[in-house]
């Protein structure tokens, strides 16, 4: 499962989203909109208007919000080395 998670710089939900994130051992990728603003026009557009938006497969969702984080599937961690 991909996971996206899209941010700006100075978020402090944002930061929280991707500690818990590694902490769980999931990779990700950021998309930060203050570098990308067509993402924001995009989140925007599906109706998003606080971020984090984290988007992992079809399940997608905006703040800091740990009870979906944990609700993610095994198979989307990755391997410990």
């Amino acid at each position: 499962m991909r996971i996206t998670i899209y941010t700006r710089n100075d978020c402090v939900q944002c930061h929280a989203t991707k500690r818990a994130m590694e902490t769980r051992g999931f990779t990700f990728e950021m998309v930060n909109v203050d570098q990308v603003p067509e993402a924001a026009d995009t989140l925007r557009a599906q109706g998003f208007r606080q971020l984090p938006v984290v988007v992992a497969g079809e399940t997608s969702w905006s703040g800091f919000r740990p009870d979906m984080i944990n609700r993610l599937r095994p198979d989307a961690m990755t391997a410990s080395l």
